[in-house]
Order: structure tokens, then sequence, then C-alpha cells
């Protein structure tokens, strides 16, 4: 089975009270079921059409890991602390 990479791009943060409760409720849900944080943060670099806005990248072993994360009671629980403290992009990808 393929690893699968879930990418998370924040457009804007509209309330960073909100997303530092989301952040501290979101690791540990993810962790639960296998998530690995691989980088977070702004970009070093944005080359072409890049955005320069906040990116976390996870790493988890299949991509049923990665929506069984994301559907998750405790991931629900983040989800809820941040409301619409963000305007974000996740996408869930297969590694090939």
């Amino acid at each position: 089975m393929a690893k699968a990479y879930w990418i998370s791009s924040y457009r804007s943060v509209k309330n960073p009270d909100a997303l530092a409760a989301y952040a501290k409720l979101a690791a540990p849900a993810l962790q639960a079921h296998g998530a690995r944080f691989l980088a977070r943060g702004m970009p070093a670099a944005t080359r072409e059409n890049g955005l320069n806005q906040r990116t976390v990248l996870i790493e988890f072993d299949s991509v049923q890991q990665a929506e069984a994360a994301y559907k998750s009671a405790g991931y629900a629980e983040a989800l809820r602390a941040l409301g619409d403290g963000a305007d974000r992009d996740i996408r869930i990808i297969e590694a090939i």
C-alpha cells in the first residue's frame, strides 16, 4: 500500500486564536491515526505561480488512514475549534 500525504495550504488566517486552539487539538487527533508531521510553516521560497502561504505536510501510511483521521471524532473537535478562523485548501494525495 502506498503512503499518502495530507497537504494543508492556508490562504488566510482570520483568527489566530482559533487556529492555535485547532492546532492544539488537531495534532494529537491526527497522530492517533498515524500522522507524521513532516513540514509546517511559511515557504522558504516560492517559484512560478507559488503562493507565499502557510503550508503543512503530513505523512500517513495510506490514503485510507488519512481519510480516517480526517473523519475522526477528535479531528471534528479540532475543526469546531477552528470554525471560520482560517481559509484553507486541504488535499490528500497518494504517493507514487
